[in-house]
């Protein structure tokens, strides 16, 4: 099934059809309302979603390589086993969204709101995060080696078993976060 118009996108997410498995390759859906909608195993690989509101919505093993994210609204969303390699995410809002065991390795999360997100396990090594919003986070176990986390709000995560080798946390705020057996080996603070 190949679907590369927002018309088609939104009209089936409005009558409410599953979009799941769905190819959606070099869609542009920037701009467009898909709360709720399951697009659970979709691939959008190289698909704009600029300011795209996806809150609530089923992306479970969806496919984002190198889609542009930039600003959408990802709050409450379940991207669990989600490939999101070379994706921009900037500015995007993740409220509250399960990322468990997620690799978001080497994208760009600038300015990114991912407070209350489940990010346990996930991997954030190398990661651009300066000036991303982690309130109340978990990121239990999670790996954000040589993430560039300046000037990030920590407040209240759950750090707990966390690798933060060579993680730039400067001017981060750690204020109340669960630090128990962080290794914070060559950490720039």
């Amino acid at each position: 099934m190949t679907i590369h118009t927002r018309e088609e996108v939104v009209q089936r997410i409005q009558n409410g059809i599953s979009l799941s498995g769905g190819d959606l390759t070099q869609a542009d859906l920037s701009y467009s309302n898909l709360k709720g909608a399951d697009f659970s195993g979709a691939d959008f690989t190289d698909a704009h979603l600029q300011n795209t509101n996806l809150g609530g919505a089923n992306l479970k093993n969806a496919n984002f390589e190198n889609a542009f994210l930039f600003g959408a609204n990802l709050q409450n969303a379940n991207l669990k086993g989600a490939n999101l390699k070379g994706a921009n995410l900037q500015d995007t809002n993740l409220e509250g969204a399960n990322l468990k065991g997620v690799d978001l390795s080497g994208i760009s999360l600038f300015g990114a709101n991912l407070d209350g997100a489940n990010c346990e396990d996930a991997k954030f090594v190398s990661t651009k995060m300066k000036r991303a919003s982690l309130v109340g986070t978990n990121l239990k176990g999670a790996d954000l080696s040589k993430a560039h986390c300046q000037r990030a709000v920590f407040k209240k995560a759950n750090l707990s078993n966390a690798r933060l080798h060579e993680t730039n946390l400067k001017y981060s705020d750690l204020s109340d976060a669960k630090t128990d057996k962080v290794d914070m080996k060559d950490c720039v603070t």
